[in-house]
């Protein structure tokens, strides 16, 4: 049985990339960049959407692969994610 009030219950999985996260990249690759600076370039040339699309396949990845190593619940998936309709 599932226990909805243990704090680690999901029913979906949201991730994000912040500008702190961004600033704390560009620090480790030596980059001297401000949160506008990192901003701009998180905006340009699609990168946002990318990152997103990414993301997603990771994550279809990620669970495809735990899937596999696992008998319970496989047989009950009948649809990947890239045939399931994606929000964002």
């Amino acid at each position: 049985m599932i226990d909805l009030k243990k704090k680690c219950w999901r029913e979906k999985v949201t991730a994000e990339i912040t500008l702190a996260h961004m600033l704390q990249f560009a620090r480790e690759l030596g980059a001297n960049m401000d949160a506008t600076e990192v901003a701009a370039f998180l905006n340009e040339k699609g990168r946002a959407q990318d990152i997103w699309t990414h993301m997603m396949q990771a994550g279809e990845a990620y669970i495809k692969s735990s899937l596999r190593g696992s008998e319970v619940g496989l047989h009950s998936v009948k649809r990947s994610a890239s045939t399931a309709p994606l929000l964002h």
